[in-house]
């Protein structure tokens, strides 16, 4: 039984990891060059709620990536405004380390193979067609293509391509598997109506900072720069996709986080007002290059999705990270592809697909942000532990927690301790 995985990002590698655990031959298409897509630029993990879905997926048996995340990290249990217990992982070595992990699991991975096209056979997809006209057929599929890009998008809906580390010029744009196979996508949307929503972060080099502020962030992990009054805007925070951070401490503050280069939590900042900035003086953005005006522009693609991540309309298409829903964060997108690659097997052998249950952090959000993208309030909301809607309704119910001890036995209690290690075939 064979399953195709399109897309290597955070959820694309989570979900070949579950489905070759399963027992599927697995092949990835990648259209870069590189594993772990906004992987490669973001690096937070376990802050707030996030540390709980860690710990769930990892009792649920896919925890293989977050062991390595927590390997490559830099900094543990960091406290920044909102947000407490953050974990920072290295950008500048998690992508090999992930890359020779999917191929030590006998995985295959394409790269620079861009799909652009399926073939159906009914309501089923039977084959895909990259851009270079190789055919390829499978059982089953899963299509973690993200929602960022094109190219055009980000001209539409942002400031210009931003040039940032998907780099759709060189390889090409994002194209939309389900939509291929007849489901119309749906868009998130901003609070005045426009889709799609900036990235919430840019980088920094971290030799063009000051030295003396290059030894406090990387001592401490992470430093906060107040904005000279003058330079503060609040409407800016309308537009980010991490709804955690669009806080009025976010645009009072530079708030700098050190993942191996420095990172910028905010969407894009002008470079002149930048270096107005003590210890900024000769600072320089290295992601996205055009961080002083913009960001790439996100949730312009996502599929609609029954709870098991089954793609409503198609026999065999699943979907995870924010291809799935109004997800953000890597957390996020490894524990959706988890379960995107683990029923996609189940599916092919016709077993009945696996939904979490609303006792997990894990299944009520993927419960929760599948009904609300619904509703058109709902689109303008994006869904994550970490933070703004629904890290509030996981207090509320009772699912937050930092005891691995309790997390554990709550997987436990439901029967799905260590269910993505099992083979089913």
């Amino acid at each position: 039984m064979k399953v195709i995985v399109i897309g290597a990002g955070w959820s694309g590698c989570a979900a070949a990891l579950t489905a070759v655990k399963a027992g599927a031959e697995v092949v990835i298409y990648e259209k870069t060059d590189m594993v772990l897509g906004l992987g490669n630029v973001g690096g937070i993990m376990r802050n707030n709620g996030r540390y709980t879905a860690a710990e769930e997926i990892t009792a649920l048996g896919a925890g293989d990536l977050i062991g390595i995340t927590d390997k490559l990290t830099r900094h543990k249990n960091l406290d920044f405004p909102n947000h407490a217990h953050a974990w920072l992982y290295d950008v500048n070595k998690i992508e090999p380390e992930v890359r020779k992990y999917i191929l030590s699991k006998g995985i295959k991975i394409n790269f620079e193979s861009r799909v652009v096209d399926v073939k159906m056979d009914g309501s089923k997809i039977k084959g895909i067609y990259t851009s270079t006209g190789n055919y390829e057929e499978a059982d089953v599929f899963v299509e973690t293509t993200g929602s960022t890009g094109p190219m055009g998008n980000c001209i539409r809906y942002g400031n210009g391509c931003s040039m940032c580390v998907l780099r759709c010029p060189s390889f090409g744009p994002r194209v939309s598997i389900s939509k291929c196979a007849g489901i119309d996508d749906l868009h998130g949307e901003r609070t005045d109506g426009n889709y799609g929503a900036f990235s919430g972060s840019c980088k920094l080099a971290k030799e063009t900072l000051d030295k003396e502020l290059v030894n406090e962030l990387e001592k401490k992990g992470v430093v906060v720069l107040k904005v000279p009054k003058e330079d503060v805007n609040l409407d800016k925070l309308k537009a980010k996709v991490c709804q955690q951070y669009a806080l009025k401490e976010f645009a009072e503050n530079i708030i700098l986080l050190d993942t191996g280069h420095v990172k910028l939590m905010t969407s894009y900042y002008p470079l002149s007002k930048l270096r107005k900035i003590h210890g900024l003086e000769n600072v320089k953005f290295i992601d996205p290059y055009s961080g002083g005006k913009g960001n790439s522009i996100r949730y312009l693609s996502v599929a609609p999705v029954s709870n098991d991540l089954k793609v409503v309309g198609l026999e065999n298409l699943f979907c995870g990270g924010e291809k799935s829903g109004l997800f953000v964060g890597h957390t996020e997108a490894i524990c959706t592809g988890s379960l995107a690659g683990h029923n996609a097997v189940r599916s092919a052998l016709k077993f009945p697909t696996l939904v979490l249950p609303a006792d997990t952090a894990v299944g009520d959000i993927i419960s929760y942000a599948n009904s609300r993208i619904k509703t058109p309030e709902g689109r303008k909301n994006r869904y994550t532990f970490a933070g703004a809607e629904y890290f509030n309704r996981m207090k509320e119910k009772g699912l937050y927690s930092i005891d691995t001890g309790r997390i554990r036995n709550r997987i436990k209690k439901l029967q799905l301790l260590g269910i993505f290690n099992k083979r089913l075939t």
